[in-house]
């Protein structure tokens, strides 16, 4: 058995006024309340800004409204484009176990230079490991990859996909339970989980509702179902492949509402996910383009814009990855 780390002062567990049913939770419920999930005007550009933030059932941390993706981006690579993010007033960076770069998004930040409580590192766990501790050690070891040292911490600790089945998703929460108890995840969640495995895990969860969900969104795939339950329960919808990975950036509608604008077909894309009240989180290692992702608060997309976006939806047909199953 894989023993639990030694608790220090910053990994005691979360003050009760921070747990399930209290102050984090409460923040997350008045954000929610106060926003229609089938309005496309949760936040107006004189809101919004790159500063902006959302806050996290069960965490007094807020989530910043826009992150940076590095999905598959190499090692070799994969720090100087954090590094240009970071500079560009990026606060928030998406890695994963898969992507097999989490100590290089945690590297860049070091060499940032910006304090680690200002930005706002996610990772995520694909596979279990056979039992709850040999997984909770694999995902304080990705934690360590990240933010080595005795006070360590992750801000968001996803499981990544709900498709190794019931078991080994269970096997996977409880040790993001474990470690969320003892400060080293400051929030837990899932991706590409629908309506289904969310309530599943009623059954067996000390935290519920996870505090987000993320899952492949654009204006082809825009998973209506998922989304309206997710804003139901206070949980965070963010948004992978925002940019429709640049196979739509020649569709005449986008391109008419980028050129009324004056924008690129990213930037309208990265401003219809905040719009909605969705986490975009755009991924690029071309550093013009990551600059430009970051540059999409001096424009509001109109209703008129928005409505035209919201026609492109193509269901399940319009998935580049994966749309989730919500049986």
């Amino acid at each position: 058995m894989v023993s639990a780390a030694p608790q220090s002062s910053h990994h005691q567990p979360l003050p009760t006024e921070y747990q399930t049913t209290d102050q984090g939770r409460a923040a997350a419920e008045a954000y929610y309340s106060n926003t229609s999930p089938a309005s496309d005007t949760m936040a107006s550009s004189a809101k919004l800004t790159l500063q902006s933030a959302l806050p996290i059932l069960n965490s007094p941390h807020p989530m910043p409204r826009l992150g940076f993706g590095i999905y598959r981006s190499p090692p070799d690579i994969c720090v100087a484009s954090c590094l240009t993010a970071l500079r560009s007033g990026y606060r928030h960076i998406d890695s994963a176990q898969f992507y097999k770069n989490e100590s290089q998004m945690g590297e860049a930040v070091r060499k940032a230079g910006i304090p680690r409580s200002q930005v706002f590192l996610t990772t995520k766990i694909l596979s279990a490991a056979g039992s709850v501790d040999k997984t909770y050690a694999k995902c304080a070891n990705s934690v360590h990859l990240i933010d080595p040292g005795e006070n360590g911490y992750v801000d968001l600790f996803l499981v990544h996909s709900p498709n190794s089945g019931a078991k080994n998703r269970k096997e996977m929460w409880l040790a993001l339970e474990r470690l969320h108890a003892q400060g080293k995840a400051r929030a837990i969640g899932v991706s590409n989980f629908g309506k289904g495995h969310i309530e599943e895990m009623k059954a067996f969860a000390t935290v519920w509702p996870p505090a987000v969900d993320q899952i492949e969104l654009h204006p082809w795939c825009q998973q209506r179902e998922i989304v309206e339950y997710c804003n139901a329960h206070s949980i965070i919808v963010q948004a992978y492949c925002p940019l429709a990975r640049n196979l739509k950036a020649h569709d005449e509608t986008l391109v008419g509402v980028a050129k009324k604008h004056d924008k690129s077909t990213g930037q309208v894309l990265i401003r219809y996910c905040l719009q909605k009240g969705w986490v975009p989180l755009p991924k690029s290692d071309t550093p013009e383009r990551i600059v430009a992702n970051a540059d999409v608060y001096g424009f509001e997309l109109d209703e008129e814009d928005m409505a035209t976006l919201n026609s492109l939806d193509q269901g399940e047909r319009g998935a580049i990855v994966e749309a989730v199953r919500n049986a």
